[in-house]
C-alpha cells in the first residue's frame, strides 16, 4: 500500500461524480469508471510524491475538480492565483495542469521548489507571438516608455519589461506610471479594449503589440447572433475577445468585458438565470459546476495548447517525480533569467 492511502476521503467517489456530471452534463459508465481509477491513483501518488497540484479553468474538468470534492487540484483558478498559491503551498513539488508561461511562472516565484508541465506542447499562441528581442526593439523606437507586459508571456519576454500585469489589475499597473506613453504587450485585443474602456481614466497613449490569443480571436459574429438568440441572457466576455465585439455587444445587451475572476463575479451577482460565454469552452464547465441554478451556452471554442495536459500525463508526471524520467517534465530555467524575470513580477505583485 502506497503511503497515504487510508487518508482518503472515503465520501470522495461519489463527490467526484456528482461535481463531474453538474460540470459536464453526463457522460459514459465506462469513462466515469476510467476517471475515477486514474483520480484514485493520483490522490494516492501525491501523498506519496509530496506534490500539489494547480489546475487552470481551462482545463478539462476531470481536472478542474478540487479534493475537497473529491478530485486531483489543490487549488484551481487564474494563472496568477494559481503561481501565488504555489508559493504557499507546503508541497516539495508543484504540477501545473496549464500552459508553459504559467508553470514558468510557478517556478520563477517558487524556486525552492521543483514545478513540472505534463506536457512540454502546451504552449500559447499569445505568448509565442512575443519575444524578448522584440521588446527591446520598441524600446528602442519608443525610448523612455516603460513596458507593461501581459502574464500571458514566457520568462525571456517578461526579463525584458518594466512590469507585469493581469487583466484584473492592467490598469491600476498603469496608473502607476507617470509617463504618457506605455508600451504594452502582446495582446491587442486586450490593449484595445482596456483603451477603449479606461482611456480617459488614464489618458495615456498605449503602444501595442500585435500578438492575440487563437480562442478569444475567434468570438466575432457568433456571440452577437447567439445574443439575437437569447435576449434574455446576459453576456460575459474576457479581455482578450476583439474590441468590435465586444463594443457592438454591449451597446445593446447586458453583461461584462473583464478577467476570468471578473466573470465569476458578475454571475455570481447577477440574478440573471442565463448567460453567453465569451472564452474558452472549458470556463463554462467551471461556472457549471460553480452556479449549477444557472445555465451557460457558448460558441463552445477550446484551447488546443490547454488540452494538451490531461489526467493521463498528470498521473504520468506523478509516477515520473524521483526517477530520471522527471527531467522531461521539469521546468528548468537559467537562474540568471529567474531572477530577472522575477523583478517585474514582483513589482506588480507589491502593487496589487
Amino acid at each position: 500500500m502506497r503511503p497515504g492511502k487510508t487518508s482518503i476521503n472515503s465520501n470522495w467517489k461519489k463527490l467526484f461524480t456528482e461535481k463531474y456530471l453538474q460540470m459536464t452534463g453526463g457522460t459514459s459508465d465506462e469513462k466515469l469508471q476510467t476517471l475515477l481509477h486514474q483520480v484514485e491513483e493520483i490522490h494516492e501518488l501525491k501523498l506519496e510524491k509530496n506534490a500539489t497540484i494547480l489546475a487552470h479553468y481551462y482545463m478539462p474538468p476531470e481536472l478542474q475538480i478540487e479534493t475537497i470534492d473529491g478530485g486531483v487540484a489543490d487549488h484551481t483558478g487564474d494563472s496568477l492565483s494559481l503561481s501565488v498559491a504555489g508559493t504557499k503551498a507546503q508541497a516539495a513539488n508543484i504540477v501545473f495542469c496549464g500552459v508553459k508561461f504559467m508553470a514558468e511562472t510557478a517556478h520563477i516565484l517558487s524556486d525552492n521548489k521543483k514545478v513540472f508541465l505534463p506536457n512540454a506542447l502546451a504552449g500559447c499562441s499569445l505568448a509565442e507571438s512575443i519575444t524578448g528581442e522584440d521588446v527591446k526593439r520598441m524600446r528602442l523606437k519608443h525610448p523612455g516608455a516603460p513596458v507593461i507586459a501581459y502574464i500571458n508571456t514566457n520568462a525571456e519576454t517578461k526579463a525584458e519589461c518594466d512590469i507585469i500585469c493581469t487583466s484584473r489589475n492592467a490598469i491600476k499597473i498603469a496608473n502607476s506610471f507617470s509617463s504618457p506613453e506605455l508600451i504594452f504587450v502582446p495582446d491587442k485585443y486586450m490593449g484595445q479594449n482596456l483603451v477603449h474602456k479606461f482611456g480617459k481614466e488614464t489618458n495615456k497613449k498605449f503602444i501595442l503589440w500585435d500578438g492575440s490569443c487563437i480562442v478569444h480571436e475567434q468570438f466575432l459574429g457568433n456571440i452577437k447572433n447567439m445574443t439575437m438568440a437569447e435576449p434574455e441572457a446576459e453576456v460575459l466576455l474576457h479581455w482578450e475577445v476583439p474590441e468590435q465585439t465586444v463594443t457592438s455587444v454591449l451597446n445593446t445587451t447586458k453583461g461584462i468585458v473583464g478577467s476570468t475572476s471578473d466573470i465569476l463575479r458578475y454571475v455570481e451577482e447577477s440574478s440573471a438565470k442565463k448567460f453567453i460565454l465569451g472564452s474558452e469552452c472549458d470556463l463554462g464547465a467551471t461556472l457549471k459546476g460553480k452556479f449549477p441554478n444557472k445555465q451557460f451556452i457558448s460558441p463552445c471554442i477550446y484551447c488546443s495548447y490547454m488540452k494538451e495536459i490531461t489526467i493521463s500525463n498528470t498521473l504520468e508526471t506523478l509516477q515520473q517525480i524521483g526517477t530520471p524520467m522527471e527531467t522531461e517534465k521539469l521546468i528548468i530555467m537559467d537562474e540568471e533569467l529567474r531572477r530577472r524575470a522575477f523583478i517585474p513580477l514582483k513589482r506588480m505583485i507589491d502593487l496589487s
